[in-house]
């Protein structure tokens, strides 16, 4: 069907479709230059290796990596000074020193060919870049070649990955279960320790009763709690017990000296008499036998009676001596006993509280360190879901530069990436409150202290069954 409308309007609607197009091409042409532009910019530094070809001059190949004085040495050339340049301009800075020069080629029969080298012959790329850097919150830190075109997310997926276990913690499951029998066992010889306080303040007469209520706020099984408290209960029932007994063995002591004073002294009373009895018997005979009304035997057996008695005072006296000295023996360890009693407790009291000091730090150490465990495991079971910080490290011009940067971010060769990771929950710090003080109450139950964990929380369940 023939065409309706004018050749005019067709030949206009053709000119618009040419501009359009010469437009668009335009646009293009222009993208694709600046494009280029920008790849070229890259300027050459040290570490990168260069590779220049001659065409036809296979033997002219060679790769030079820039040296720390930024020169590059080639053969026919020697060192030329290429660092902070960008490629177009080494090309033609290398293509420029290697025009006119004459090479020698030995051909396949033997002969001898001289080729003079063209500027144009002359290509040089960039055969290796500087290798870049990651660090951080990955699996394989460390130095990794160059590809062009690298962005971070790759870099990372050679890294093996984002790593929130980068402070090399052991697996988070087992570390939790150790650290939770940790937990468990530290809980328990706390549990011990305030017991064991209590029967002491109990022994030191300060009114405190022993019994498993005083242990509501631990967070271990009733039976556990009973027992331990029962165990304090019998020690202190025992200890008392056997301190009754000394204590009563040194009064029973003490009145049995009294009597046996009490006996000597009447028996050194009577022997006193006894002797001063016969010691005026023997001045009687003394003076009868000096009259000749008495024989000498009578005055004999006068003295002999004398020294008996005397002998039977000593030997009294001396034993009234050794009763009181065991009297006062007796009594002075009776003021002991409180006293050794009474220092012996407030000694090992100052050692309970050290040690229950002691487990507090590690309660709020190993509390810290299941939180953590705790949340790396959300971490592992949600997945690599936290979102990453990368900062990308960048020698300037004017030095090292630092720029924010994210997972699509294209690197340049001799970047240095970090990779940080936002955990989506950090650890929570116990407070003075989730452990226990001197006094064993807690204003938040140590199950509390681990909210949201679900194995504390069956732990808190079947405690309080």
């Amino acid at each position: 069907m023939p065409n309706s409308r004018p050749n005019h309007c067709f030949h206009v609607e053709v000119f618009f479709n040419l501009v359009r197009c010469t437009k668009w091409g335009l646009l293009a042409i222009g993208l694709t230059i600046s494009l280029t532009e920008a790849k070229a910019e890259y300027r050459v530094n040290i570490g990168d290796v260069l590779e220049v070809t001659v065409a036809g001059v296979p033997e002219l190949r060679n790769r030079a990596a820039v040296q720390v004085d930024g020169n590059v040495s080639l053969p026919l050339v020697g060192a030329l000074p290429v660092a902070g340049l960008p490629l177009p301009q080494i090309r033609a800075k290398i293509g420029a020193a290697l025009a006119s020069k004459v090479f020698r080629q030995r051909t396949l029969d033997g002969r001898e060919a001289v080729i003079v080298i063209n500027e144009d012959e002359v290509t040089t790329v960039v055969a290796e870049y500087r290798p870049v850097y990651v660090s951080g919150d990955v699996s394989k830190p460390g130095e990794y070649p160059y590809r062009p075109a690298t962005t971070a997310r790759q870099l990372v997926a050679v890294a093996g990955g984002y790593d929130i276990m980068r402070i090399r913690m052991n697996n988070p499951y087992l570390e939790s279960a150790d650290l939770r029998s940790e937990y468990g066992s530290l809980w328990t010889e706390l549990a011990k320790e305030q017991a064991r306080m209590w029967r002491i303040k109990s022994e030191l007469g300060e009114g405190v009763q022993l019994n498993p209520g005083i242990l509501t706020d631990v967070p271990i099984t009733r039976s556990a709690i009973s027992e331990i408290v029962n165990a304090e209960r019998e020690y202190l029932k025992t200890k008392q017990n056997d301190y009754q007994q000394e204590k009563a063995f040194l009064q029973r002591g003490v009145r049995q000296g009294d009597d046996e004073v009490r006996v000597l002294s009447e028996q050194q009373k009577k022997e006193e008499e006894g002797f001063q009895t016969d010691l005026e018997e023997l001045q009687k005979a003394t003076d009868l036998y000096g009259k000749g009304s008495l024989t000498s035997p009578r005055v004999t057996d006068a003295r002999r009676a004398v020294l008996l008695s005397s002998t039977r005072k000593l030997q009294t006296s001396a034993a009234l001596l050794q009763v009181k000295k065991q009297q006062d023996e007796f009594s002075r360890r009776l003021v002991r006993l409180d006293d050794q009693r009474r220092l012996e407790l407030l000694r090992e009291l100052q050692d309970t509280s050290v040690k229950l000091n002691q487990i507090r730090e590690k309660l709020q150490s190993v509390g810290e360190k299941l939180q953590y465990t705790a949340m790396v495991r959300s971490q592992l079971a949600r997945g690599a879901g936290s979102n990453p910080d990368i900062a990308i490290i960048r020698k300037g011009e004017k030095g090292p530069e630092r720029i924010i940067a994210s997972e699509d971010t294209e690197l340049q060769p001799g970047d240095a990436v970090e990779v940080t990771l936002r955990y989506q929950d950090g650890p929570r710090k116990l407070s003075s409150s989730n452990v226990p003080s001197a006094t064993g109450r807690t204003d938040v139950t140590a199950a509390d202290s681990l909210r949201g964990d679900p194995e504390i929380a069956a732990r808190k369940s079947s405690i309080e069954q």
